[in-house]
């Protein structure tokens, strides 16, 4: 699944380019854990995968179209459930989502933030993980994810 999803989103190499491919790979991936994609569910990733930059929960909301009487605890919920199951992960300094297209395994979120321009890129740090599974087990503490984030400027605002 490497190169299934090319990496053309500005707010994460993670999101998937397919919107169609991918949503059809979060079905898939929700049954297998059983759980459902519901309506509402697959319009917040859908949503989550066509914006350019981190969503915030506001906006998604405001971007339901028609999905009925939908209220904040509904995103929340909705957001609450794409990250459980991996699709999706919260960068909490901007208090923001993005979807995360790698649907075949679970890893530890690196993500670079520019203060800038306030786009933020998912960094695949594997030694970084690695550093901190090892420091964390040593603490006697069992990690079960990890959500870092790196301020400073990107390579675009930097030219």
């Amino acid at each position: 699944m490497a190169d299934r999803h090319r990496h053309s989103h500005a707010n994460t190499p993670c999101s998937p380019a397919d919107v169609e491919t991918f949503l059809a790979e979060a079905e898939q991936l929700s049954t297998a854990k059983g759980q459902r994609l519901t309506r509402i569910r697959r319009k917040v990733l859908q949503l989550l995968v066509e914006s350019p930059e981190p969503a915030k929960a506001y906006d998604l909301l405001s971007n339901l179209d028609g999905e009925g009487a939908a209220k904040p605890p509904t995103i929340y919920r909705a957001l609450d459930f794409l990250q459980d199951v991996g699709l999706a992960h919260k960068i909490e300094s901007l208090n923001a989502y993005v979807a995360c297209g790698h649907t075949s395994h679970s890893h530890s979120a690196v993500f670079l933030i520019c203060d800038t321009c306030g786009s933020a890129e998912e960094l695949h740090a594997v030694e970084t993980s690695k550093a901190l599974g090892k420091e964390t087990s040593a603490a006697g503490f069992t990690l079960q994810q990890a959500v870092i984030e790196a301020r400073g400027i990107c390579r675009k605002c930097t030219t």
